[in-house]
């Protein structure tokens, strides 16, 4: 499924996680590596540049941390980055260089790429975002489907099984996501896509297209 590949999706010298994502075809297939490639890659970072702090922490020295923020590892939090009033990092968490992790917003189990903004009232959860995407306020990634059966990647004429019950969404380089729309578990949200505000999003969205509503979907360009 061409459009739901790593290589499609992602510029992966964006990422301190580079090497988490080698060998492997889907972003997805990162999900369950997390925690441990974090403990791997924390020990590993030069201290002139981060401080650990409680257990298995790392966040780099410029970074600004709202004291209301809640962090709990295994968690790398990069280079000028902001943490808002009200974050809550529940662990297994890489935040990239020059995020934005804001006001309310909840992130678990995810890989945030350079410069990802999430930034008011977002959920995100076992999801990959590209450099530069960005959730709009009240957006969330749904990671658990309803009847908790295992999560199917449904792209236009093909399926993937992933063999995962919790899988949220894997968003592209500069990826737009509209205010307070769900992108339901196992959505693909190709690079340099739009999703329209309040939508539902399911399957893979390709790139450089606008979601506008279920069975919408037109190219940019």
């Amino acid at each position: 499924m061409k459009y739901a590949s790593i290589a499609e999706l992602y510029d992966l010298s964006q990422t301190m996680a580079a090497e988490l994502f080698e060998g492997k075809t889907y972003p997805w297939e990162v999900l369950p590596e997390i925690r441990e490639f974090i403990l791997k890659l924390g020990e590993s970072l030069p201290e002139e540049e981060y401080d650990k702090t409680g257990e298995n922490i790392w966040i780099a020295k410029d970074v600004k941390v709202a004291p209301t923020a809640s962090i709990t590892g295994p968690c790398i939090i990069g280079k000028g980055t902001e943490v808002r009033p009200g974050a809550f990092i529940r662990g297994s968490v890489i935040v990239g260089e020059g995020c934005v992790v804001g006001n309310s917003t909840e992130l678990k189990n995810v890989v945030l790429f350079n410069s990802v903004q999430v930034p008011h009232y977002n959920y995100v959860g076992d999801s990959v975002l590209g450099y530069k995407s960005h959730m709009g306020a009240g957006s969330i990634t749904s990671n658990v489907k309803a009847d908790k059966t295992l999560v199917v990647v449904k792209g236009e004429d093909e399926q993937i099984a992933t063999g995962m019950k919790k899988f949220g969404a894997m968003l592209g380089d500069y990826a737009e996501i509209g205010c307070n729309s769900v992108l339901n578990p196992g959505t693909v949200i190709g690079a340099r896509s739009n999703v329209y505000p309040l939508s539902s999003v399911r399957g893979v969205v390709p790139s450089e297209s606008i979601w506008k509503g279920t069975g919408k979907i037109v190219k940019k360009y």
